[in-house]
């Protein structure tokens, strides 16, 4: 038994160019100079013989999430590393009361431990069979200065994304739930692109009233879009709205990203509010639990689309049957994603990461098969603990 001796988890910060922070102060937008800092949370796991499992977060770290983890960590020291599954069901059960976002970055560095212990990649403890990702990028939402500004510049940086080998797009648009403007900017792109690239639409639940939504909805079912995401201030968890809605469009919706866990999840499911469902590693519960939610949405017939970036969402991603796109969130004109610069052997979450055939790739490497900077780490680190 690999009984787990210490959890060490740092906060470190870096800067992010040409970004400012819009709304109520949590979504991102482009603004050219400006410079925004950047929190993430790195975790390493020791066994008592020597096994060490890692995970840098993407997109949790919030002082929420932190304290999540602050509080289930120490249920974790003395037991074996191994028992994912046992772990996975004692720490849903502590952390009911709320989120469990924090349970997700615990989950991900055990796997990383498994993989590195006998030597396989996770998507080959999976049973993983997708080698390449096909990959859509996914924009930061527009602004007033030079970024996404116009519906023209949203032509312009998908016609730049088509000729990187991006053969997907997804627009999220401006943050003032102005049903008009957006729909003008669905049929522009859809009439820029949509004979050459998959077109998506996410409103980040900007979208104030029914009327709004289905307007936007019609618009993406005028350009053919694949998807229409997360569209109204419900805040996607109302599933009698969002299947009043798909009964009055085309054009599928896609909703769940703000539902927890495969339970809540299959209660929408079944109360019709949703087409295509929605699973992130660091949200629901690590791989553990995302593998869960991809294999219930496979159970109702339905694909189940991958949250965001990231080393664990491309190896979820791999052994998932019922999925179509890699989700490059969140990139712009001179707006590189948020991710941190942590990576020591090439992996990247940029632009450049798309080949000439659309897709990314699956590490191959032992675990998540990428290795940190932890010397960046741990010289940007604003607070650490470590739990024995």
């Amino acid at each position: 038994m690999s009984k787990i001796k210490s959890i060490e988890i740092v906060d470190f910060q870096f800067d992010s160019p040409n970004k400012t922070r819009t709304g109520v102060g949590q979504l991102v937008t482009f603004k050219r100079g400006s410079s925004i800092r950047c929190t993430k949370n790195a975790i390493r796991i020791v066994t008592d013989d020597g096994l060490v499992g890692e995970y840098v977060t993407n997109w949790v770290a919030t002082p929420a999430t932190r304290g999540e983890m602050d509080m289930v960590a120490p249920f974790l020291i003395g037991r074996d590393a191994m028992a994912r599954e046992e772990i996975f069901d004692d720490l849903k059960r502590e952390l009911r009361q709320w989120s469990g976002m924090g349970h997700g970055p615990l989950d991900i560095a055990l796997w990383d431990l498994a993989g590195r212990k006998y030597g396989a990649s996770i998507s080959e403890l999976l049973g993983g069979y997708r080698k390449r990702l096909p990959v859509y990028a996914s924009t930061y939402l527009g602004d007033h200065d030079e970024g996404l500004a116009t519906k023209e510049d949203y032509g312009d940086f998908a016609e730049h994304c088509y000729g990187l080998g991006f053969r997907a797009y997804k627009i999220h648009g401006w943050n003032e739930g102005d049903a008009k403007k957006e729909a003008a900017n669905v049929l522009h792109v859809a009439d820029r692109v949509g004979d050459r690239m998959t077109l998506m639409l996410d409103p980040a639940n900007q979208l104030r009233t029914f009327a709004d939504t289905l307007y936007v909805g019609r618009a993406c079912d005028e350009g053919n879009y694949f998807w229409y995401e997360d569209p109204m201030r419900d805040n996607g968890k109302s599933a009698f709205m969002h299947k009043k809605l798909s009964g009055m469009i085309k054009t599928p919706l896609l909703i769940t990203e703000y539902v927890r866990g495969i339970e809540p999840k299959a209660d929408f499911i079944i109360a019709g509010g949703t087409d295509f469902v929605r699973v992130d590693p660091e949200y629901d519960h690590g791989i553990t639990g995302g593998l869960r939610i991809a294999h219930l949405s496979e159970a109702f017939g339905l694909d189940c689309e991958v949250h965001a970036c990231g080393p664990a969402h491309r190896h979820l991603m791999s052994a998932m049957r019922n999925t179509n796109y890699y989700e490059l969130a969140l990139v712009g004109p001179d707006c590189p994603n948020m991710v941190a610069p942590v990576y020591t052997c090439g992996y990247t979450d940029q632009l450049d990461c798309c080949g000439a055939d659309g897709c990314v790739e699956v590490p191959s490497g032992p675990g998540l098969g990428v290795t940190y900077d932890w010397a960046f780490i741990r010289k940007n680190a604003v607070a650490s603990k470590v739990y024995e």
